[in-house]
């Protein structure tokens, strides 16, 4: 009886062992994963620099103001008139009377095709 058990305890004790190195395995795995999305991460940010910075360069005013100059008569840019712009109660915004609301042709979006069709 005895040596069933010390059969027994051999048999635990490998398939723990088995368990544990294919988990070293998956935990090796799931860092080195890890590892390049951090490193993907970094290389993005870098890149994302690269493109705030040529944005920057590329929206400066006085290029700007430049290719406005050179693309005038194309483009027919014309400054900005005071009365171009408006006050805030001078926009005619809807009256709470105006908007109603037809619940009765809605769509049972849960039950079945049969209460689509007409």
């Amino acid at each position: 009886m005895r040596g069933v058990y010390l059969i027994l305890a051999g048999l635990v004790v490998m398939m723990l062992g088995v368990w544990a190195y294919q988990e070293n395995y998956a935990t090796q795995h799931v860092l080195r994963e890890i590892s390049q999305i951090q490193r993907d991460i970094g290389h993005q940010r870098e890149e994302l620099a690269v493109l705030r910075a040529e944005w920057a360069y590329l929206n400066r005013p006085e290029r700007l103001r430049d290719l406005a100059g050179i693309n005038y008569d194309r483009l027919g840019l014309l400054p900005f008139q005071p009365e171009q712009f408006g006050r805030v109660d001078q926009i005619s915004f809807p009256q709470e009377d105006d908007i109603i609301l037809d619940l009765t042709d809605s769509v049972d979006v849960v039950g079945s095709l049969e209460a689509v069709e007409p």
